[in-house]
């Protein structure tokens, strides 16, 4: 199940298009921290959707046309972990099936540190989290796990 997390999706089988994007992911994301909820609602609501949009974008028609998914920068979510998170996860599908990552992640503000972020990571996982956080996510204080990528 880890290692899912890092393949690449499969062929594609249709080209319906770009239904979802980053932007409307961020959106609901945004709408949940205006409603106070916890940022781990906008991560499981939010990110974790645009991973499977993306996911479900590329079946249908490739890595190319999932990288749309990316292609315009989601506005601020009200979570300075959201917004890293959502910069973190355009780039880490970018650099793992390589394509061309969208200028908008190297926006300075989309980033946690000097802090840091467990996003859904529980305690007894962040020693694994520290290990095999991917690059993308580390280099913007957010840990997680291959695991917490891995979607069904």
């Amino acid at each position: 199940m880890i290692r899912l997390a890092e393949l690449a999706p499969p062929a594609p089988r249709s080209s319906a298009g770009v239904l979802h994007t980053a932007v409307g992911a961020a959106r609901d994301a945004a709408e949940l921290v205006d409603a106070g909820e916890p940022a781990t609602a906008g991560w499981r609501f939010g990110v974790l959707q645009a991973l499977d949009d993306y996911t479900s974008t590329c079946l249908r028609g490739g890595t190319e046309l999932g990288a749309q998914v990316f292609t315009e920068p989601p506005a601020p979510t009200g979570s300075v972990e959201l917004d890293a998170a959502f910069a973190a996860l355009a780039d880490y599908l970018a650099e793992r099936d390589g394509w061309a990552a969208p200028l908008w992640i190297h926006d300075a503000w989309r980033t946690v540190k000097p802090g840091q972020w467990w996003a859904s990571t529980p305690n007894i996982y962040r020693q694994i989290a520290l290990e095999e956080g991917p690059r993308t996510f580390r280099d913007r204080g957010i840990w997680i796990t291959l695991s917490g990528l891995a979607r069904a």
